[in-house]
């Protein structure tokens, strides 16, 4: 018998092996059809000596819900309870008949002796300057410190030896009041922690799980509703199926996966209905927090870890959110989550609780037996029924022990002494031993391959061609790239649908800045005034342009927490995110580079007719695409509005200063002159400048040798005469052997070529400067997508 499928498959011995792989076929409605899977078991049973005679032809021992042989079909299919299970599989040994009327695939996570242990920061005072200058000691006679004890860090531990163990069909609660680490708990769980600062083993089916593995097989679903407020409930689930299952699925299947999902999380009422915002009304808190759940299991995680589900919900609402989780752990997934102070009902819903308190342990078991333990501890005496549960009771004792000299100590040490006794109890009996240890897939591999036999982990390679491990069986992206950058690209296009007033406000902002500075600019003539005027509006078109990009900051703030949540765990690709984002606003940017150029272009009376029209058109829009990228790569590396805003204010101003309008090139200063090649101002200038003065026509002159007066203060006093004896004299005496030798009063002398030498705009070429202005929105994008890769969705 062979494993998965050709590429990935694994042959079974013939003898089996206490820990031999077996062929598990799933026939579960959530398989898909069912799959075959190799899945590593340690076996507690030896197997029959082989039949007289050789080889003989493998058997299968079938026994459906039970029956025994009395039940056997062709089929061998064997019935495997577990928890809430019913999936009916197929275990086939090699030539050995294999004795075994039932397979248990349990699944666990464990964790050991975890701790974690932060630097403490410290603030800055006065004594922190005492290294510039003695003078800023406190006390003139203070000792002065070993050197060595000045660089010993201040650390605070916020988990100390933390274990446990969840299973999957099982809920796993971690509870304490504010501060306990609770939250810090589920992070080290998840793996979104610095390894470096984490103490301990967190294992899958007793091996010990690679991060970036566990991220592809778990969910992690935030304290906070991360989610775009214009989709409905049913856009998001579906968006979520598109980029966790692979294209494989197909359409329809996913569209079925969406349905079954909606119906799970009690949102048929509301699928239609928009998440909604603070100006949108849409679906409550409760509804709104199972949305976010269902985006994150929609491709049936193995793992799934939520920070305070319940938090900020009423009472009924945090109910049905549990119960959900109930749902959920009972297909077959390993449940873990934190929670403040759970009422009666959420208890009955858990099957383990673990309490914490300032980062200890106090108490881990089944919710029923909190009452009997914290009685134990309070010497016999029973819990007063002032506390509604033992909960509460426990938040209570923990807070009034934590105000006493003693602190927490006797709780601590009480779990230690029963947890150490219940241990070595149930090692040192031969029953338990068993029960600790049956016939279960062994290892991270064995883990995931029950797992899909179970109908979980739908995006992995059991379903499509192509994976990145083939032990583990885990693809690293569940679809391609041009798949991703089509589901994010519908996302973008929605929320824009959904919300066009924001793009009609910022094309009726364009249009009325260009018609503004039509009228202000109306048919510029062709004199040293028009010149400086027809200078002074290229400065301030392609300025414009670059500022009313800044609206662009605040998106991706809003998105960033969204996206950090949705590649977390590999939803998609960093790159396809920020393909997708360049792509969309492209085309809107070209009607907004469009409007501009139409309202201001022969209104202002620019030269070059269509082909001039074009190319400002061409640069514009350039324009638009650089600082719409620019924006965007600040909004990654600032994470705040305000401070944002300032800042790209004032680097677009700098940009600006140093464009060569207010100094041309040849007088910026040497030590500032780096700056002046960086800036994003100066090549769209340039090149709506050699656009417009490059010209051969009689019209291209923007200065005679009879305006030689003009914009002095002698020009009001000398009349026309006198100049034309001056340009007569200059002529006979200083011209004559010039190519200005027939000077008089309407020979030009500052045409486009001279002013663009004027203005030292000579090292490119429009078309170059076109290139450079589109390559700063590339640069400014691929920096974007550094940024994205450096961001950590953990804690230091």
């Amino acid at each position: 018998m062979l494993g998965i499928k050709e590429g990935y498959m694994r042959e079974v011995p013939a003898t089996p092996s206490a820990t031999s792989p077996y062929i598990v076929r799933s026939m579960s409605a959530g398989s898909y059809g069912g799959l075959d899977l190799a899945v590593p078991v340690t076996k507690p049973m030896a197997p029959k000596p082989p039949v007289a005679g050789g080889p003989s032809k493998p058997k299968e021992l079938t026994s459906r819900n039970g029956k025994g042989q009395n039940g056997s079909t062709s089929t061998g299919a064997v019935s495997v309870v577990n928890k809430n299970f019913s999936n009916e599989v197929t275990v086939v040994g090699g030539n050995q008949e294999v004795i075994s009327a039932q397979v248990n695939l349990d699944i666990w996570l464990e964790f050991r002796d975890l701790t974690y242990t932060v630097a403490s920061k410290r603030r800055l005072g006065w004594d922190s300057f005492k290294w510039v200058c003695p003078c800023f000691s406190r006390h003139k006679n203070e000792v002065e410190m070993n050197p060595a004890q000045k660089k010993v860090p201040v650390t605070k531990s916020l988990l100390q030896g933390i274990s446990g163990k969840a299973k999957d069909g099982e809920i796993l609660a971690v509870m304490g009041p504010s501060g306990s680490g609770k939250s810090t708990l589920i992070d080290a769980l998840a793996q979104r922690i610095d390894r470096k600062s984490l103490v301990g083993s967190i294992t899958l089916n007793g091996q010990e799980v690679d991060p970036d593995l566990l991220r592809n097989i778990s969910a992690y679903v935030m304290q906070d509703d991360l989610l775009f407020p214009m989709l409905t409930v049913k856009e998001t689930l579906m968006f979520a199926a598109n980029v966790r299952l692979p294209a494989s699925h197909g359409k329809e299947a996913k569209i079925a996966r969406v349905n079954s999902m909606i119906r799970q999380l009690g949102l048929g009422k509301v699928a239609d209905t928009i998440i909604g915002d603070e100006s949108h009304r849409g679906v409550s808190g409760g509804e709104r927090r199972r949305v976010s759940i269902g985006i994150d299991i929609v491709h049936g995680p193995l793992l799934l870890f939520l920070d305070e589900p319940t938090s900020g919900l009423d009472s009924s609402s945090a109910f049905m959110v549990v119960e959900t989780l109930r749902h959920i752990a009972e297909m077959g997934s390993i449940v873990i989550f934190s929670v403040h102070q759970p009422s009666d009902r959420i208890l009955g819903l858990i099957d383990n609780l673990l309490i914490l308190a300032n980062g200890q342990m106090i108490y881990m078991g089944h919710p029923k037996e909190l009452t009997a333990y914290f009685t134990a501890f309070n010497h016999g005496y029973p819990i007063p029924s002032s506390h509604g549960n033992a909960a509460e009771f426990a938040i209570d004792l923990i807070q009034i022990l934590s105000s006493m000299p003693e602190g927490i100590r006797p709780l601590v040490t009480r779990y230690k002494v029963t947890s150490s006794y219940n241990h070595l109890r149930g090692e040192s009996s031969p029953a338990n031993r068993a029960r600790l240890h049956p016939a279960t897939p062994t290892g991270v591999a064995g883990a995931i391959a029950a797992s899909i036999a179970k109908g979980r982990l739908m995006s992995t390679s059991g379903y499509v061609e192509h994976c990145n491990d083939s032990a583990t069986l885990v693809l690293k992206f569940a679809n391609t790239r041009s798949e991703e950058i089509k589901f994010l690209t519908w996302r973008c296009i929605t929320n824009i649908r959904r919300t066009p007033e924001l793009f009609y406000t910022r094309l009726g902002t364009v249009t009325v800045s260009g018609l503004l500075l039509a009228t202000i600019f109306w048919q510029l003539d062709h004199t040293p005034k028009g010149l400086q005027e027809r200078l002074g509006f290229f400065t301030f078109a392609m300025t414009f342009s670059y500022y009313s990009c800044v609206d662009t900051l605040p998106i991706f703030l809003q998105e960033r927490y969204i996206f950090i949540r949705e590649t977390a765990h590999n939803a998609y690709r960093k790159s396809s995110y920020v393909l997708a984002n360049a792509l969309i606003y492209i085309p809107f940017l070209g009607l907004l580079s469009f409007a501009f150029a139409v309202t201001t272009f022969w209104a202002v009376g620019l030269a070059g007719g269509f082909g001039g029209f074009c190319f400002f058109f061409l640069i514009i829009w350039a324009s638009f695409w650089a600082g719409n990228s620019f924006a965007t790569f600040l909004s990654a590396i600032i994470p705040n509005v305000i401070l944002g805003y300032t800042i790209v204010v004032a680097v677009l101003a700098y940009f600006l200063l140093l464009s060569g309008f207010f100094r041309t090139r040849d007088r910026i200063p040497n030590y500032w002159i780096w700056f002046h090649y960086i800036s994003l101002i100066k090549y769209p200038y340039e090149a709506v400048v050699r656009n417009e003065l490059m010209r051969s026509s009689a019209s291209s002159c923007y200065e005679t040798a009879g305006q030689i007066f003009t914009n002095t203060p002698l020009a009001p006093y000398i009349p026309e005469t006198l100049v034309n004896s001056v340009l007569e004299t200059l002529k006979e005496d200083v011209l004559s052997d010039t190519p200005y030798s027939d000077l008089n009063g309407s020979t030009c002398i500052m045409d486009g070529m001279a002013v663009l030498q004027n203005q030292d705009i000579t090292q490119l070429g429009k078309w170059s400067n076109l290139v450079i202005t589109i390559a700063f929105g590339v640069v400014y994008r691929v920096l974007f997508y550094f940024v994205l890769g450096k961001a950590q969705n953990q804690r230091h």
